[in-house]
């Protein structure tokens, strides 16, 4: 079999950039079990509950709802279980000391397969607040509108 290259997207986030300023990102390997995997192909997990706590010098990804795979038998995986990260060392330490600071949390992003291993995008990111969100909405509709602008004109240059 031909080892796969690039990256296939399986669970996006959109909902954390939407509520959070994300100030750094991270890619993360995952220890995951043989049905995980085989669900995780079938591109089925949601990120949308989810977060990273630091426990005792480890990352732990929380909340992630990866469903049981179809044809698996008394080795399933429950699907909320917490699934350590793999991260370096320096990484971790980073993570943990600006997590402890206020309004700072640690998300996941987006969930892929990158040359075949499994892989999770996390984010240390910063609490929204209402008015902000308000505000990302107005500059995308804005964005938006621009954007529609631009190509009527270049419609009407073209006819």
């Amino acid at each position: 079999m031909a080892k796969e290259t690039g990256r296939k997207l399986i669970a996006q986030n959109k909902k954390a950039r939407h509520d959070y300023h994300i100030l750094d990102t991270y890619e993360c390997g995952l220890v995951l079990t043989g049905t995980e995997v085989k669900s995780l192909r079938q591109g089925r997990a949601s990120l949308v509950d989810g977060f990273v706590q630091i426990d005792g010098h480890e990352a732990w990804l929380h909340n992630v709802h990866v469903p049981e795979y179809s044809q698996g038998t008394w080795t399933n995986h429950t699907a909320r279980r917490k699934r350590k990260l793999l991260m370096h060392r320096a990484e971790i330490d980073k993570l943990e000391s600006k997590s402890q600071e206020s309004g700072h949390t640690v998300v996941p992003l987006a969930l892929y397969f990158k040359d075949g291993r499994a892989k999770v995008e996390i984010a240390l990111a910063k609490g929204k607040k209402e008015y902000d969100k308000r505000q990302t909405l107005r500059e995308k509709q804005d964005r938006r509108e621009t954007d529609r602008a631009i190509s009527a004109v270049k419609r009407r240059q073209r006819a």
